[in-house]
């Protein structure tokens, strides 16, 4: 998560949210006052997007103080202060909502992945998302997920070659074997370029290690598949067990001796973390 990246998304919310001035505060507020405030939370979680926070209310007003009192993967109880704002009334209140709204949802993405980390402890296997986060918004959601003790699956599809069910169901339309494919596809690739393929039968996963895959993605398998599908790779490619991973299920996938656990949940279906900003205007 680089400085611009967080430019980019704070500006284009700014700019969604007030185009042109808060109307409200311009109206109401003397331009002398000013307002100190508190993010508190409302209930325990790990934090994400404290250099979000102090962007957002230094891109409306250079002027305002942020401290931020908790750093990014620290966890909190209910009740503890996250951060404290000082400055213009007017430019507290009008970045007040886009802060709240982008560190609850990093909060949240960070809090949820820490109980799946925390699910797989003593285990060898690792948390990572996937591409299912909120369009415009995947470096923040992205380096949520490392806040909260988890990892990054690739950031786009310019990073590796991911093969799914259907880019091989296009191969098997047009008569070209898995196996020959993977080949001419590790051929043609840079040195550097991660091959990873996706399989959804045990019958599939000896011709795709073979053909020389970095990554073999099981998708959806039963525990014992998963087990069996370990066994077959033998070590010859990482193993990544994919499809319908919850809390409940994770702690059994990976004593499997899977890799790698991908869990699209941790950014599509997250609950945003209850934090509250306090105003107080003088």
């Amino acid at each position: 998560m680089n400085a611009q990246g967080i430019d980019d998304v704070i500006v284009r919310a700014l700019a969604e949210d007030a185009p042109w001035g808060d109307i409200t505060s311009e109206t109401f507020l003397p331009v002398t006052a000013t307002a100190t405030a508190e993010l508190v939370a409302r209930e325990p979680g790990v934090l994400s997007g404290g250099a979000v926070l102090r962007r957002t209310f230094q891109l409306v007003d250079e002027s305002t103080t942020v401290d931020v009192l908790v750093d990014d993967g620290g966890r909190f109880e209910a009740g503890t202060a996250i951060a404290r704002i000082a400055g213009s009334a007017r430019s507290v209140l009008r970045g007040e909502r886009i802060a709240l709204n982008l560190v609850q949802r990093m909060s949240g993405i960070a809090t949820l992945t820490s109980r799946y980390v925390a699910a797989i402890e003593g285990t060898n296997a690792r948390v990572v998302d996937t591409r299912k986060t909120t369009p415009g918004l995947r470096a923040l959601e992205r380096h949520a997920v490392r806040s909260g003790g988890g990892h990054n699956h690739r950031f786009s599809l310019s990073d590796a070659v991911l093969a799914k069910d259907n880019h091989l169901a296009v191969l098997a339309a047009a008569g070209i074997p898995l196996g020959d494919a993977i080949r001419a596809a590790r051929a043609g690739l840079g040195h550097t370029v991660h091959l990873e393929v996706e399989v959804d039968r045990l019958d599939q996963v000896d011709e795709v290690v073979s053909a020389g895959v970095d990554t073999i993605m099981l998708d959806n398998f039963s525990l014992d598949e998963l087990r069996h599908g370990v066994a077959l790779v033998a070590g010859r490619a990482l193993v990544e067990a994919s499809g319908n991973v919850t809390l409940d299920t994770i702690g059994e996938i990976a004593r499997t001796g899977v890799d790698v656990i991908s869990v699209g949940a941790l950014t599509h279906s997250v609950r945003a973390l209850d934090l509250g900003l306090d105003v107080t205007v003088s």
